[in-house]
């Protein structure tokens, strides 16, 4: 997944546009990097974002606080619930077996292996035999990675880093507008040679990133080849809190609007309402919202959007394994108003088709481009107090009009592929050019 999907975000690593290029200036045109820049947007709408199907998979992120945890013993919830299950998996024979296992690994396995992990390992491979491919175990990193994913924010140089295949160096392949990497006069394209000193060819990108990264108000001094440049280059950072952009927004012609929203993070309801106003302001007539490749975030997030625009009633119920059904309501006092297209294709997912899926019933906007990923159900993430966590698939969900897509996705009301080669040879985005021509009939 991470070689095919385009962002990244950690230091907020976004992106990998894996274009062969060399420190040889005389390699690299325009005409190479106007046709990969177009290659990086097009993985962006095929595959959409690198925590892509990390982050859909959490529609709610709940931190429940568990105790009780000594070794492998049971887990207790801090209300005093216990799972209704009788009895334990850990019976004595299981206990001798793991204990017959590890002494094996500590006797005759070639490489070390440190207690913690072989923990690690039980944990996980408990979540792996329930058979949910949306379940996981956090260790104390992965929890603090996770946090930062879904709150949207950073602390970093405000980059996109990418890998550069030909050169094995990290390359930045996008620049956040007002973060420290714009001050400090970094560009896309720089290809990044050393970290504080530390040469960084062959670095896994994470690891390379995690050199990046760092406290806000420290600095960091990246050695950078720059094309067209005869020697490299010192640049020093000082790294900030950086908020990563889930909205963007740009005005169309005849008072059209176009917002993408690249994912559902806890940034995002704000960042959707200032574009909305801005739109609003500038006059919009009509709106296209774009959610392809969307794959999904948080539930609190995306209801708050959907309260933005859908009139009054249910946005979203999910239901668990009891029967015990839980709503989320609108009250319509912002109800949208104006004419209202929405772009979807078949990696539009689990967030993005709870906003898509209302809309829909509500007839409140025309879909346009293909059938959403499917993903109608909803994890819980359990928050303990060593700060591991588990997340485990805990209910359905279902739209205002009581659709379960699970696994059968949304269908546009008009259906219209991408031409890719159109798309990278001429620039033409046909699934866009549709939506404006559908805009355009309901604008009339």
């Amino acid at each position: 997944m991470e070689e095919e999907n385009r962002q990244l975000q950690a230091e907020s690593l976004q992106g990998a546009s894996l274009q062969e290029e060399s420190l040889q200036p005389q390699i690299n045109t325009e005409q190479v990097h106007t046709k990969e820049k177009k290659r990086g947007i097009l993985r962006a709408l095929l595959f959409g974002i690198l925590i892509g199907l990390v982050i859909s998979q959490i529609v709610i992120l709940v931190m429940i606080r568990v105790v009780g945890l000594t070794g492998i013993g049971r887990l207790a919830v801090l209300n005093g619930e216990i799972t209704k299950k009788k009895g334990t998996v850990l019976t004595k024979d299981v206990q001798n077996k793991v204990k017959l296992i590890e002494s094996s690994i500590a006797q005759n396995y070639l490489y070390d292996v440190t207690d913690e992990q072989l923990a690690d390992g039980i944990y996980e491979g408990l979540l792996e035999a329930t058979g949910d491919r949306y379940a996981d175990y956090y260790t104390k990193e992965d929890m603090q990675k996770l946090q930062e994913t879904t709150s949207g924010v950073f602390y970093g140089i405000g980059a996109y880093v990418g890998l550069d295949q030909a050169t094995g160096y990290p390359k930045l392949t996008g620049i956040m507008e007002g973060t420290p990497a714009e001050k400090a006069g970094l560009k896309a394209e720089d290809i990044i040679v050393e970290v504080d000193g530390k040469d960084v060819r062959g670095y896994e990108l994470s690891d390379a990133v995690a050199l990046i990264k760092g406290e806000e108000g420290t600095k960091v001094l990246l050695t950078i080849y720059r094309e067209g440049q005869t020697e490299y280059m010192k640049i020093e950072v000082t790294r900030a809190r950086v908020e990563s952009p889930t909205v963007t927004y740009e005005k169309k012609e005849d008072g059209i609007a176009y917002i993408r929203i690249m994912q559902f993070e806890a940034v995002t309801s704000m960042q959707f309402a200032e574009k909305l106003q801005q739109a609003r302001d500038e006059g919009m007539k009509g709106l296209i919202l774009d959610l392809r490749s969307n794959p999904g975030g948080t539930l609190d997030s995306v209801v708050k959007i959907a309260r933005m625009i859908l009139p009054e009633g249910m946005i979203v119920y999910t239901e668990d394994k009891y029967g015990k059904r839980n709503e989320f309501k609108c009250n319509g006092e912002n109800a949208f108003d104006l004419p209202l297209v929405v772009l979807i294709n078949e990696n539009s997912a689990s967030a993005a088709e709870i906003l898509s899926g209302a809309i829909k019933d509500y007839k409140l906007g025309t879909l346009v481009g293909k059938t959403t990923y499917g993903k109608g159900i909803v994890q819980k993430v359990f928050y303990m107090t060593d700060d591991t966590a588990l997340k485990l698939t805990i209910s359905h969900y279902y739209t205002p009009n009581g659709n379960d897509i699970h696994e059968v996705g949304i269908e546009p009301d008009v259906d219209v592929d991408l031409d890719v080669e159109k798309y990278l040879d001429e620039d033409v985005d046909t699934q866009y050019d549709e939506a404006l021509k559908q805009l355009k009939k309901k604008m009339q």
